[in-house]
């Protein structure tokens, strides 16, 4: 079973940075893309960048310029580089990895998602 394993997340002040880790683990034959959402209290998830398979990175307009999405050579771990941070970047990350895995009984295309790690930017 694939598994999503964030870790980096917590309380910053405004200007400073924050790296979050993503590792995915399990029965995958291929990665088309893995990235990071975020979920911001009453509002809806949003991505936040994603890396594709070929390495093309895609961002949002609002972390443009500030964060920056890598992965290692094994490409089964993404991280979100967070500089400049604003208390509008406060938002519990989510990993996310689409990928073609093992479910069950065959090989499957399926979104996974991690459980999360709190970011808040405070002073």
């Amino acid at each position: 079973q694939v598994q999503l394993v964030e870790s980096g997340g917590g309380l910053v002040q405004p200007g400073g940075s924050l790296r979050l880790s993503c590792v995915a683990s399990g029965r995958i034959l291929s990665i088309n893309a893995m990235g990071w959402y975020r979920q911001a209290p009453g509002k809806q998830r949003e991505l936040v960048a994603d890396i594709r398979s070929g390495g093309r990175t895609n961002y949002a307009d609002s972390v443009k310029g500030r964060f920056t999405i890598s992965r290692d050579n094994a490409k089964t771990t993404v991280y979100l580089q967070m500089s400049s941070l604003e208390p509008e970047d406060t938002a519990v990350y989510f990993c996310n990895l689409n990928a073609v895995a093992w479910e069950g009984s065959s090989w499957y295309p399926s979104t996974y998602w991690g459980q999360g790690t709190q970011v808040t930017v405070s002073s």
